[in-house]
């Protein structure tokens, strides 16, 4: 289990539910900060002793009081200490569940897990970092429902994505699908579906496609 982690939240409520999750996990003298920039402070401080952080949990909002900050928020945290340290982990917990958010937050900043404020965020933590712990992504269960059901996914669409994911070459998708008499099976129906898949999920390319799938379990 971790054993350097940083949590970076301004407010003492959701400070408790952080707190109540990393003791029953037994992680041993983790350090909280309310402001952004002594987030980065102990960061620099972790890597220069030698003794880095494992894990960053960071809000997203944080409040402007009478102390200038020159990190204003959790996606400029979140930026600035992979900067410093790329293969640092981390959760956002935040009351945030907007679709667009989590979705960049997974993409583009490429988090490991997000659990949302919520009535049982505590069980929902100490999953989020059990699951980080042994690499794999975590998203509350909520947004997760939230995420799957933006798409309708087909049993067609499965199929498609499953054989990618199988090892399966694209140019010889359709060759599968004509042998098991599935239609379409074209080479261009193949392309135009996995393409309209990606564009409504905002992904790239194949392999970011199969990744999402497994981790939201669509295959």
């Amino acid at each position: 289990m971790f054993t350097r982690v940083l949590i970076a939240e301004d407010f003492e409520s959701s400070n408790l539910s952080v707190q109540r999750a990393l003791e029953d996990l037994k992680i041993p003298n983790p350090k909280y900060v309310s402001y952004c920039d002594d987030a980065i402070s102990r960061i620099k401080m972790g890597i220069q002793e030698n003794n880095p952080f494992e894990l960053l949990i960071t809000d997203l909002s944080f409040e402007e009081d009478h102390r200038e900050q020159l990190i204003k928020n959790g996606q400029q945290l979140i930026n600035a200490a992979r900067t410093l340290q790329p293969d640092l982990k981390v959760i956002v917990f935040s009351v945030n569940k907007k679709q667009g958010i989590t979705d960049e937050l997974f993409e583009k900043q490429q988090i490991n897990g997000y659990v949302r404020k919520a009535r049982e965020d505590v069980k929902d933590l100490k999953k989020a970092i059990k699951s980080v712990y042994n690499n794999e992504k975590y998203i509350s269960y909520d947004l997760k429902g939230q995420e799957k059901n933006a798409f309708e996914f087909s049993e067609y669409d499965t199929l498609l994505i499953s054989l990618l994911a199988n090892g399966i070459l694209l140019k010889d998708i359709p060759e599968y699908l004509k042998e098991n008499n599935i239609k379409p099976s074209s080479m261009s129906a193949v392309e135009k579906r996995l393409k309209e898949i990606k564009d409504v999920l905002l992904i790239n390319s194949n392999e970011q496609l199969i990744a999402f799938c497994k981790d939201f379990g669509v295959i």
